[in-house]
């Protein structure tokens, strides 16, 4: 479904270089030198996506896609059962689709990180006197600018197929809620691509988490209906505390609960993977 995020090239590695033996010079890399590689590393990323738009691909047509499916397959029927129309279920279902284009899209960071280890263009990396976590940040950084690009496209079609921004500032703090919550997700992501053997492995056990996630959640229609034990399962799902937050957020209603709920999932899933990630890009022989 993803398409993957490449890295250019190790033999243009020449660019992160220079400034990593000046942050290294005395064997520990500090704050700015962090930063310095970081921002080095996300410049040359940008740069192959510039020579690779087909990388885009995804980023650009899945919101597109899914809008269109959900509301035009969909729209009738779930949004008679919201008690309105097609009308109804855009006001619905466009919130809920944030949630679900970070998901999908954070995939991509884990196979394109393998697809790097397979080219070699990783043991580079690690020869370099550069901060081994800005390698993975720079990954995610890049992945949260696809990220908001796919969001904008998706809005934009949302208000083309009849979505009321009621709330700007609401928009606003729905976007970044999903680009917080993104970016921890891409944690797990980053350690399936330096554990798992091929970017296909990583891929397959990507869907299997996925689609649990995003079918057993209130991304795309109310919970009311479901069986009680996947009602249960849904009320634990950050996803669905991420798409009711947004609508919240967006369209007005109740917020607090299922925002600090979120944010505690983000948290956490950082706390718990980013140095789980880190340490096993270190190790990897």
């Amino acid at each position: 479904m993803s398409t993957t995020t490449r890295t250019a090239p190790a033999a243009g590695a020449t660019a992160v270089d220079a400034p990593a033996l000046r942050g290294a010079a005395d064997g520990r890399i500090g704050l700015r030198a962090h930063a310095r590689h970081t921002g080095a590393l996300v410049r040359r990323n940008l740069l192959w996506i510039r020579q690779d738009p087909e990388s885009m691909f995804d980023a650009v047509f899945m919101p597109i896609i899914f809008t269109l499916l959900f509301v035009y397959v969909f729209g009738g029927s779930i949004g008679m059962a919201l008690g309105g129309g097609q009308d109804e279920y855009v006001q619905y279902v466009v919130p809920g689709l944030m949630a679900m284009m970070g998901m999908n899209l954070s995939m991509a960071v884990g196979t394109g990180f393998n697809e790097d280890f397979q080219k070699g263009i990783m043991d580079r990396f690690r020869s370099l006197p550069i901060g081994r976590s800005s390698v993975l940040v720079a990954k995610i950084v890049v992945e949260l600018l696809r990220m908001l690009l796919a969001t904008a496209i998706l809005l934009v079609v949302g208000v083309v197929v009849g979505f009321d921004i009621t709330s700007w500032s609401g928009l606003l703090a729905s976007v970044g809620l999903a680009a917080v919550f993104g970016s921890s997700i891409m944690w797990i992501f980053l350690t399936l691509g330096v554990t798992m053997k091929n970017a296909q492995s990583v891929q397959g056990v990507g869907m299997l988490v996925m689609m649990p996630l995003q079918f057993g959640s209130s991304i795309f229609t109310p919970t009311d209906a479901m069986p009680g034990w996947l009602r249960s399962f849904t009320e634990y799902n950050p996803l669905s505390s991420l798409a009711d937050a947004a609508r919240g957020l967006m369209s007005g209603g109740p917020v607090a609960h299922d925002l600090w709920v979120t944010l505690g999932w983000s948290v956490a899933l950082t706390l718990v993977m980013a140095p789980v990630a880190i340490h096993k890009y270190r190790t990897k022989s």
